[in-house]
């Protein structure tokens, strides 16, 4: 867990998934999300140049993945595809990576998907990025 800081970081996060791949951004002072269009994905891989995009176009200083472990904190093979993600942006990109728990956030973001009036179709809700966000700002209550 890093240290409390005070300088103000701009923070990319993934809810990783084999259709999309959900997205927000934040940054540490105002401690604001905001949800991203997700990036559309063929069996978990991203159009790596949308990805590219993301990153050049916010500037994060660090880069939160969503790690989807089961409720006894055994990892599933989603978590290993989450991780192996991680690792490919760490590498193509250089961006440091920490793997955040995020139990129960598409549950969540189903929830607030509802609340927002969608009926049941999440195919056209935006339940990755907001699964996204509230990765984030489940990490800043934990970080900062």
């Amino acid at each position: 867990m890093p240290a409390k800081n005070t300088t103000a970081q701009s923070i990319l996060a993934f809810d990783f998934g084999t259709k999309n791949i959900g997205a927000a951004t934040g940054q540490t002072i105002t401690q604001i999300a905001s949800e991203l269009p997700p990036i559309k994905a063929k069996d978990g891989t991203p159009n790596w140049d949308n990805v590219a995009a993301l990153l050049n176009e916010w500037k994060p200083d660090r880069v939160l993945v969503g790690l989807p472990l089961n409720m006894d904190d055994s990892e599933s093979e989603l978590s290993k595809r989450a991780r192996k993600f991680g690792n490919r942006l760490h590498g193509r990109f250089g961006v440091q990576v920490e793997m955040v728990d995020e139990r129960l956030s598409t549950f969540a973001a189903k929830e607030e998907a509802a609340e927002r009036g969608h009926k049941g179709n999440y195919a056209q809700a935006p339940v990755d990025s907001i699964a996204a966000r509230l990765i984030l700002e489940s990490w800043w209550h934990q970080t900062l």
